[in-house]
Parts: structure tokens; sequence; C-alpha cells
């Protein structure tokens, strides 16, 4: 069909005491004109993981790609250069043997736990810089945060969480003091922060259990924005947020009004918010200042997934359907519908067409990609046959072109750089 924007209200049903808003957006059709892509790279596949707990790390100018693997039997990180077959290093974990891995402790799949599987040997990985040197971080099932150069997979430090481990760590400037810190967190609620260095900077316990990666909050002094490291505790029991400080004391708590299955934390343009993806498809954010809920906006009656934001707006994939919120007042600014009952994984942003304009994609759960300008134009739609992806897409410039070609993570591990 012809592209059209379509206006139309969006009426969101909820009493006065949710708070849940009534906005207009614009719903963006998808154009006949719309590119194609292309498969320009495949790597082997990675067993041991699901493919959401990978990540890509740029060392010296090139991407490798990092997933959690099993090699003989036994837990590890391996990692490949992108574009090609070659194992830069591979790195063995300690911790239990396991088929499948990465995600969340909810059980792979991101943030969501749908896609199943055994017990997890690591969590998914993360990638940040620690004095300045690119590192990739982890926690493993049995308790332990662990931390490699990713130049070369050695073993930067190793900390006990004093608790389960599993879930994603955080890696940013906590403290405000321009050194960025790990923050990790136990099953358990045990919480610790370490330097760049491995020593430790602050520790705490919150009550509850925890299957949510935590977030960290990087401060904005010339702003007086307060950073710190939001956990959240027994989804759906209710769900608590804690909003601990750089010293590991509670500033907040708050019990918010969703039962959040995804999380994120993002700059509102008028002070950082948590914007968190409800399971009954209801975007709410809390302000990170006071624990105080700015706004609930209602989506659609299913799961959604937040995924990344740029400067104002967040992105949010449901089933079938992206939204773009804004941050500052919840405004839909745009919606788009494909493939209606596929369910989108959380959007993330990346430089696709090389014009240096950071823009939103998604992957589906059957590998389809989606390529959007900021105002929810579809640039390009297409992508590997016969895949099942958890994860979002990531970034790496395969082609050498100046943009970045969009890599899906299958659900066997295989690494797809798809050309938009």
């Amino acid at each position: 069909m012809d592209r059209r924007v379509l206006f139309a209200t969006l009426i969101l049903l909820a009493g006065g005491a949710t708070g849940v808003g009534v906005s207009l957006f614009a719903f963006v059709g998808i154009d006949d004109a719309t590119a194609e892509t292309t498969v320009v790279w495949e790597s082997e596949p990675a067993a041991g993981d699901d493919g959401s707990g990978a990540v890509v790390a740029t060392v010296d100018g090139d991407p490798l790609i990092v997933r959690p693997a099993v090699e003989n039997g036994s837990r590890a990180v391996r990692a490949t250069v992108v574009g090609t077959d070659e194992t830069a290093w591979t790195t063995p974990i300690s911790g239990p043997d396991a088929e499948r891995g990465g995600g969340d402790a909810s059980g792979s799949g991101g943030d969501s736990g749908e896609s199943g599987g055994g017990p997890l040997g690591v969590s998914g990985l993360v990638t940040g810089t620690l004095g300045g040197d690119p590192v990739i971080a982890l926690t493993t099932a049995p308790g332990e945060l662990v931390v490699l150069d990713a130049s070369d997979g050695s073993e930067r430090f190793a900390v006990e969480l004093g608790g389960p481990g599993g879930l994603r760590p955080a890696v940013g400037d906590l403290t405000g003091d321009g050194s960025r810190e790990v923050a990790a967190v136990a099953t358990d609620g045990s919480v610790r922060v370490v330097d760049g260095g491995g020593d430790p900077v602050a520790e705490a316990a919150v009550p509850g259990d925890v299957t949510r990666r935590p977030l960290l909050v990087e401060p904005d002094l010339e702003a007086g924005e307060r950073g710190g490291l939001a956990v959240l505790t027994t989804v759906g029991d209710p769900a608590t947020i804690h909003m601990l400080d750089g010293s590991g004391e509670t500033r907040w708590t708050t019990t918010p009004s969703v039962n959040p299955l995804s999380w994120s934390a993002a700059d509102s343009g008028n002070g950082p918010v948590l914007a968190l993806g409800g399971s009954n498809g209801n975007l709410e954010t809390i302000e990170t200042s006071d624990g105080s809920t700015r706004y609930e906006v209602g989506l659609q009656d299913l799961p959604i997934a937040v995924g990344d934001a740029d400067p104002g707006r967040v992105y949010v994939g449901g089933s079938g359907s992206v939204w773009a919120v804004s941050l500052l007042d919840g405004e839909v600014v745009w919606k788009q519908q494909y493939d209606a009952g596929t369910r989108i994984n959380e959007p993330r942003v990346g430089d696709v067409d090389g014009d240096g304009e950071i823009a939103p994609v998604v992957v589906n759960r059957a590998g389809e990609v989606l390529a959007m300008t900021r105002k929810g134009r579809v640039v390009a739609r297409g992508g590997p046959d016969d895949v099942v992806a958890y994860g979002g897409p990531l970034f790496a410039d395969v082609t050498d072109d100046a943009g970045d070609e969009v890599i899906v993570v299958a659900a066997d591990g295989t690494a797809i750089a798809v050309d938009t």
C-alpha cells in the first residue's frame, strides 16, 4: 500500500487514580518503496546463550561480537571479529555448566524471561569502559561479578556478590567523580558497587527477590541532578523500586502501578526518569529524584518491552507495534505497526545509514528487522529467514560503508549482519 499518515485519537482507559493519560498520535504506515535488507554476514552458532546475552565491543576501532558460550562443556565468553569467523579470544568462566544462558535470571530473553531454557550459568553481557579501557562485565549464577578486558579476554577482576547471580550488571559513573564504577545485584537483594580496579565503593542489601538488572543513573552535577542505583525487587508481589545513592544508602522506595517486565533509565529533557514496561501494556515513568510517578500511558493490552531512548523520548515494542513516547509528558509521538501478533523485542537506536542521526531499529521474534527515522518513517525492512530472536538489535560496521549494519543474534547464538 502507499505510505500514509493517519491522525487518530488514542483513547486510553483508566481512572483518575491510575493517572493513565490520553494522547494524540500519528500512525505511520509502511511504504511500498521501503528498502529491502540484505544479509551480508553470518557467524557460526555459539551454544550456551539464547542470543539475548550478546554485545558488540569496539577495540582499537574494530568491532567484536561477544557472546556467552559453552566451550568443551564449560561456560565461556567468546569474542568474534565481526564480518569474519575469526575468534579473537575465548575466556572460560567458572560456574555450573548449562545448556542455555544469557539474558537475566528470569530465564533469558532479555528482561522478559519468555524463552525458557535451563538454569543460567552466566548473565547477559554488558560492555563499557573502565579507566579508558573497553571491558565486558557479567555475573555468574553462583554469585560472582566478573569483568574482562575486551581486547584479549583477560580477567580484570572478579568480586563475590554475597548471593546468587545471573543478572546483568551496570557500568557507569555512579558517584559523579569522573571515574566509572561497576554495580551488580544478587537475586537475594545483595548489592555490590566496585571501582575500575574491583575495590569496594558501596555495599547494600534490599529486601525481596531481584529478577531484573539494576539501572545505574549517572548524576548531572551542573543541573543539580543526583544519580543513583535503581534496584527492582519482587516483581508482581508487588514490585518495589529501591533507589540507592553512591554510598549504598536508600534514598527512596516506591511501588509502581504496573507490574514491570522491562525497564530502562533515560533523560527526559526535564530530569532523568525510569521507564517501566508493564505486563498490562502500560508505560509508567518514575522520577529518579523522589520516586513519584510522572505519568502512566496505556499502549496496548499485551506486555510491552521498553528499549533505548534518545533525547526526550523512549521507544517501546509490543505485539506487532512500535511506539515513540515523549518522556516529558507521555504523549505518543508516533506508532508504527507491522506483522501484527508477532512480539517485538526491545527497540534500540543506531546510525544505520551513516548520516550521523541516531534512529530506532527493532527486531521481532521472527528475526525481522525494521529500521526507522526518528519520525517513525520506515527506511528498511527484512532480515534472515527461519530464525528465532529474543534480543534487540546490535550495531557494527561490517561492510565499511560508514553506516552500521544491524546484527540479529538468533536463539542458537548465530550472529547475522543485515545491511539496510
